[in-house]
């Protein structure tokens, strides 16, 4: 790892910048992760227990919406994000990456919530619980590799889509995370590979050691609902 340091440094990124902008990196994936869960759960959990007005077409909807690219909605995104005065922010970078990841991640959670059997929530209203309580205390319990795996999703995906409005709505350093940042390492005429290599085994540390710590729920998670009961 010192050796790894020790490369990124010669290419004159110092080992405190490099240390900034991998805090960087990881607070704006985390922070993106949890805001698209606090999202997500109530409407999957809607999606999978109530009847409404145009439900099917919605979900059809949330899916069309990942046709589009990133980078096909940045113009009008630049436009929504200066005219909020968010330009130059880290919100320039969340929120963005939180409408993208959305409707995924309803599609995901919400088939798992509909294998949860209902009658455990008839059983709560019975002893008095609310609609709350019961997603709270029963159905987020059930849903852990559920969770777990959407979180993950969500920061992976947050992890991807960094570098893309990284460049696009931040111009400041002080801002910049760690995809944005191996762009230094490219230069005019010259490309130094070997430190930017180095950059990117750090930069990916943080997914691998989540993988090692909840590789049991994100199996569990992935493999419900494979085999039909």
């Amino acid at each position: 790892m010192i050796y790894l340091f020790g490369l990124i440094e010669k290419c004159g990124i110092p080992y405190q910048c490099f240390h900034d902008i991998f805090l960087i990196a990881f607070f704006l994936a985390s922070v993106t992760s949890i805001i698209t869960l606090l999202f997500v759960i109530p409407a999957a959990y809607s999606y999978a227990r109530f009847k409404f007005p145009f439900k099917n077409s919605s979900l059809y909807i949330l899916l069309a919406i990942n046709m589009f690219s990133g980078a096909v909605l940045l113009i009008p995104l630049y436009k929504v994000l200066r005219t909020f005065g968010l330009l130059n922010t880290y919100q320039a970078m969340i929120v963005p990456g939180v409408a993208f990841l959305i409707p995924t991640a309803i599609w995901l959670l919400k088939s798992y919530f509909e294998k949860i059997p209902i009658d455990l929530e008839e059983a709560a209203f019975v002893d008095g619980a609310s609609r709350v309580q019961i997603l709270r205390h029963i159905i987020a319990p059930l849903s852990t590799p559920g969770l777990v795996v959407v979180g993950i999703y969500a920061f992976i995906g947050s992890y991807a889509q960094q570098f893309l409005f990284a460049i696009t709505f931040n111009q400041k350093k002080e801002y910049m995370p760690i995809p944005s940042g191996l762009y230094e390492f490219i230069g005019y005429t010259t490309v130094k590979w070997n430190e930017m290599m180095a950059a990117s085994l750090v930069g990916i540390a943080p997914v691998l050691i989540i993988f090692l710590f909840l590789q049991k729920y994100i199996v569990a998670g992935l493999t419900s609902g494979a085999v039909k009961n």
